[in-house]
């Protein structure tokens, strides 16, 4: 696998995915996010999609308040449609995953020189897509 940066689309399978994404009409594109995000959640062991969780919870986290555009040429060249609230959920949960598997991804992805870099990269990426906390009042008001 070849690797070039620490971003969400730094390596040859999430840029691959990337080209997937770009390549597929518009409305098969949430289906294809939302299938890596639901396997990567749901799978035992090897994290065989992590790198595709990465780049589509990158997609999602760009939608959401405070997330980063996707800047890269190694994202999708096509604008994605926009994601329902739902995948934002999916997306914090398949990265927590990918965060929590040190022996998968992580170890594939980028020189142990640049695992720091990686690593804060997915912290802000999980820092978006954490959904806020309920609001509840502190008081009941009547008026």
């Amino acid at each position: 696998m070849g690797t070039w940066d620490a971003g969400p689309f730094g390596n040859d399978t999430a840029a691959d995915f990337a080209n997937t994404l770009g390549d597929a009409k518009l409305e098969v594109r949430e289906a294809l996010i939302r299938g890596v995000l639901t396997r990567t959640v749901d799978a035992t062991g090897w994290l065989a999609e992590g790198e595709e969780a990465v780049a589509a919870a990158a997609l999602i986290a760009a939608q959401c308040p405070g997330g980063d555009p996707i800047d890269t040429p190694y994202g999708p060249e096509k604008p994605m449609p926009a994601f329902p609230n739902d995948l934002r959920r999916l997306a914090d949960e398949a990265l927590a995953r990918v965060i929590s598997d040190e022996a998968g991804p992580a170890s594939n992805w980028v020189d142990p020189a640049d695992w720091k870099q990686w690593r804060a990269n997915l912290t802000r990426l999980h820092t978006v897509l954490a959904p806020p906390p309920p609001s509840i009042p502190l008081f009941d008001v009547e008026q």
